[in-house]
Order: C-alpha cells, then sequence, then structure tokens
C-alpha cells in the first residue's frame, strides 16, 4: 500500500471538516497549475496546466479540466487538449498556462507552446473535443521567448482583448472570429513587481491585471485600469510573496455573487518530500474588495478557509472522481468523456464535503466498479466499499463487498441497503479496505431514498 504520510499539521479534522489554517489544494489526484477558471451554466469550469508525476523541472504535455458547483466537490475530466493537437511546432514539452473563454456558442483555448508562440483552440463544447482552427500560432514574436500566459477577456461591448507574457507584457484586440487580431502588438509599459502570468479580469465596470509577481518566491500582484487597454496603475497584492511557496499564477472569477482568487502551491508535494520539484497543485480563495475598488490582501491558502456553497446532492449518479479530497487516489479515462477511480489501496478514501442527506436519510447504496483479480463466477470478496458520515472514522453506515468482474474493463453494479442513516448537512467518506493494493476501480455511485 502507498504510504500515506499522518498529515497532522496539513489536514486537521474537527468531525470531518476542514479548519480554516489547514486549508489544502483543492486537486489531489494530479499534479495541476495555472489555473484557468470559466463559468458556464452556473457550473466552473477549471482548465489547468499538468505538472507529470515525475517531473523535475517543468514537464507538461497536456491540459486538464475539472468541474465543480459548489467550490470544494471538483469533478476531474481529463486532458481535454495537449501539444499533439498542434501540428506546426515540433515540441514535445512547453504545455504552459492556458486561459478558454466562450463567444458565440464556441469555446476558444489559448495556449502558448514554449519557444513557438500562442496558438489557439475552438471546440464547440467546454469539454472539448479542441481542434486548431488556423494550423500556426495565432502571436509568435520570434525575436524572443516572451509569447506564454495567454489571458482573453470579451468586453461588455464585444470587443476582446489578449494580454501575454514574461518579462514583458504584450496585449492586442482580437477579432470577433477570435482566432485573428488586427492592429499592431501593444508594448506596455512595466507595471511594478509584475513577473508573468497575466490575468485580465473586470469586475463592477473595474479592470484588473492580476499576474505572478517578482520570483522567487512569487506572490499575486495585481493592477487596475479605467480602461481595459490600460494605462495599468499598480495596486499591491492579492496574495504577498512568501517562502512557503515558489511560484504562483492566479485566475480571477465571479461566482454566485462571490469573487474568487485561484493560484497555485507545493503543499500536496510536501505530503511526499521536502525536495523540489516543478509538481504543483491548484488553490482557490474567496476574493473581497474594498470601496474604492481595491481587493483585499488574501492570506496564504493554508491559512484560509475556502467554504462550500452549496450542499451537495447525493441522490442521483455521481461520478466516482468527484470529491474533496482523494490524496493517494488516481483518475484515469474510460471512453469518451468518462473517467474512473484508481490505484485504490487498502485505508484510502474519498471524502465528498457536505453532503446533504435529507432529513430520512439514504437506504440503499449503489455504485460501479471493476477489477482484473478472479472472475465473477468467484464468491470471495476482494475488498469493501464503507461508508461513514461526518469523519472517516465514524460508524459505517453502508458496507458493500467488491467481487470480481473478471477484467479492469467490466464493470458491474452492486446494490447493497444502509443502516445508521445519516441526515443532514454532513461529509461523506467513501472508504476502501481489502487486502493489497489496486483493489478495484471506482466508476460512480449514488445514493437512493
Amino acid at each position: 500500500m502507498k504510504q500515506l504520510l499522518t498529515i497532522t499539521a496539513a489536514v486537521s479534522l474537527i468531525s470531518g471538516i476542514c479548519i480554516a489554517k489547514d486549508q489544502m489544494p483543492i486537486i489531489q489526484t494530479k499534479y495541476t497549475a495555472d489555473p484557468a477558471p470559466m463559468v458556464h451554466n452556473d457550473t466552473i469550469f477549471l482548465y489547468t496546466s499538468h505538472d507529470e508525476d515525475d517531473a523535475d523541472g517543468f514537464k507538461m504535455l497536456d491540459w486538464l479540466l475539472f468541474t465543480s458547483t459548489d467550490m470544494v466537490n471538483w469533478t476531474e475530466h481529463g486532458a481535454v487538449a495537449s501539444l499533439k493537437d498542434f501540428k506546426w511546432h515540433g515540441r514535445d514539452n512547453g504545455a504552459w498556462a492556458i486561459q478558454v473563454v466562450e463567444r458565440n456558442g464556441k469555446y476558444y483555448m489559448y495556449c502558448p507552446i514554449h519557444g513557438n508562440g500562442i496558438g489557439v483552440l475552438v471546440a464547440d463544447s467546454p469539454y472539448g473535443p479542441f481542434k486548431d482552427p488556423i494550423g500556426k500560432p495565432l502571436v509568435w514574436q520570434k525575436e524572443h521567448w516572451d509569447d506564454i500566459d495567454p489571458t482573453v477577456l470579451i468586453d461588455d461591448d464585444g470587443q476582446a482583448y489578449m494580454y501575454w507574457g514574461n518579462p514583458n507584457l504584450y496585449s492586442v484586440k482580437l477579432n470577433e472570429d477570435m482566432i485573428s487580431y488586427s492592429g499592431d502588438i501593444v508594448v506596455h509599459p512595466h507595471i511594478e513587481d509584475y513577473q508573468e502570468g497575466p490575468w485580465l479580469y473586470k469586475h463592477n465596470g473595474k479592470y484588473y491585471l492580476a499576474f505572478a509577481s517578482t520570483c522567487c518566491p512569487e506572490g499575486i500582484g495585481y493592477a487596475m485600469s479605467d480602461s481595459p487597454t490600460g494605462p495599468w496603475e499598480y495596486k499591491g497584492h492579492i496574495m504577498d510573496h512568501t517562502p512557503r511557496t515558489r511560484g504562483n499564477h492566479p485566475g480571477l472569477m465571479d461566482y454566485k455573487g462571490k469573487s474568487y482568487v485561484f493560484g497555485h502551491s507545493y503543499d500536496i508535494l510536501r505530503l511526499e518530500t521536502p525536495d523540489h520539484h516543478e509538481r504543483r497543485s491548484v488553490n482557490a480563495a474567496e476574493m473581497t474588495f474594498n470601496t474604492d475598488g481595491t481587493i483585499k490582501e488574501v492570506p496564504y491558502w493554508k491559512d484560509i478557509e475556502l467554504k462550500q456553497i452549496a450542499p451537495f446532492n447525493p441522490y442521483r449518479k455521481v461520478e466516482a472522481e468527484t470529491m474533496s479530497w482523494g490524496y493517494g487516489l488516481k483518475c484515469k479515462p474510460i471512453g469518451f468523456r468518462n473517467m474512473t477511480v484508481t490505484n485504490i489501496d487498502n485505508g484510502e478514501y474519498i471524502k465528498v464535503s457536505g453532503v446533504d442527506f435529507g432529513e430520512k436519510g439514504p437506504v440503499k447504496f449503489r455504485a460501479t466498479v471493476a477489477t482484473d483479480k478472479g472472475n465473477k463466477t468467484d464468491k470471495n470478496s476482494l475488498g469493501y466499499i464503507i461508508l461513514r458520515a461526518g469523519s472517516s472514522e465514524a460508524k459505517p453506515f453502508a458496507i458493500m463487498p467488491v467481487k470480481p468482474t473478471g477484467s479492469f474493463d467490466t464493470y458491474t453494479t452492486y446494490t447493497v441497503n444502509t443502516q445508521n442513516k445519516p441526515t443532514g448537512i454532513q461529509d461523506l467518506y467513501i472508504t476502501f479496505k481489502g487486502q493489497g493494493d489496486n483493489l478495484f476501480d471506482f466508476d460512480n455511485w449514488e445514493l437512493i431514498k
């Protein structure tokens, strides 16, 4: 079994609720960085870059997608685009920070190909598939390697703007087709503490340019303007430089009446080793404003609480890769736009926060799993899925034996009755028990009233 650290300093639990001073990254099944949130149809679509598990320096090959409707429980959708979607560059590394925006029912992904400019992909769905509509870079200043970290804003009048650059800041006006631009590339005056990773954002009529501030370590700085083209006035930090992290990269959004800042840290890596590798993890925090529109400084991610903004409904088919915590587990694709939880070892668990069990609680638990150990006629269980409410050590309210299905490609659905039915809003712990490692794959689950 994978040796999980006792995370007393990182994740303290009081009745299963993560306390404020120990807020950890929102994704744990993969290393993620450069968060790019987009709101569509009342759902947060969080696109990220992806540090490989064996990365030492930057080893980044594709871009991932996660979704949420409550800010703490996130569903993994896997890679939605990669360097291979661009045929014109020939690079096998360098899938750096992106942003996705929607216009007229199309979804445009702006991607830096490190050393080869900025490309653009387009899709009919925010889930992809994304394709290259122009077969060449949208922007490439071949005299330098500044062309990274694109950010795009479509203003209220319909004009779209793209900013990018390290260490210099550039912008263009995009045409309505979103895959070409008009006019010259603008080089902006240096903004105090600006390093890279610009994020263009509009709130209450004011324009904000957030950015990764001068390395190292990087914080999240920002400037303001009354125009999307500047001039930009430096205002300070959304999150100050801190030795607890090395790099950062902002993504800002408004959602359900609140504003949020996303960034990244090395806090998941620190559960495994004190040594430095480029294996980052995305964090998020609520962001608030002063009366003059300036942003109140946000403490470091682990010193604040990211609050759930809506209860979680368990009385439907839930993808198993939906969780607020799942350290030690992995997710892999199975079929089109579907993922499964894998690498399940004895003692590991999925936490789903703020589950609304209702007044009476569930009467049944149903789950779909697969394993290649044994065959379907074997009667012996390979392991168990055990449900607890409120704490990972609470008395179980459902115990499901998992029997051999014959193959990891063969999924079987099991249903068991519940007991000690939980009620009200509590955290749900889906725990795994069995002999050895890689017990089974877990596709989806639901509670039944």
